[in-house]
């Protein structure tokens, strides 16, 4: 098929499977005796794991990793190892969003108390913040 069907088929834009090509994640297409790139059913099925891949969140350079381990099929044992490192990747965002959901739903709460009471916002010091200027204050005392 030509790189149009591909694309078609794929609903990816020629310039993007071009560039997968010309980024080493597609191996260099066959060319026709018109000079055309010509693709399979293989060529259609690795760019159908780009494309879930990159859903997923993989970087292009996780990717050429993944592909160049072997001709044809992927590695099992890394392609395992991969997701369940994505996973992990995936739980930390969660947990951080989680943390910085709760933060913003605290300081909505502190600005309305505060701005109900008439006044303006007011921070405390992180921690970390806090010690050393505690710390500070003790030595020139």
């Amino acid at each position: 098929m030509k790189i149009g069907d591909l694309s078609q088929r794929t609903g990816m834009a020629a310039s993007a499977i071009r560039f997968y090509e010309a980024s080493g994640l597609m191996p260099a297409a066959r060319r026709g005796a018109n000079g055309y790139r010509v693709y399979g059913e293989d060529d259609l099925q690795r760019l159908l794991v780009i494309q879930t891949a990159q859903r997923l969140g993989f970087s292009l350079d996780t990717l050429r990793r993944l592909m160049a381990q072997g001709s044809g099929d992927l590695p099992h044992d890394l392609i395992l190892q991969s997701l369940q490192e994505r996973l992990s990747e995936i739980e930390a965002m969660q947990a951080s969003l989680n943390q910085q959901r709760q933060d913003t739903l605290a300081l909505i709460n502190d600005l309305q108390t505060q701005w109900q009471q008439g006044r303006c916002l007011t921070l405390p010091l992180p921690a970390a913040s806090a010690a050393t200027e505690t710390r500070g204050a003790q030595k020139t005392s």
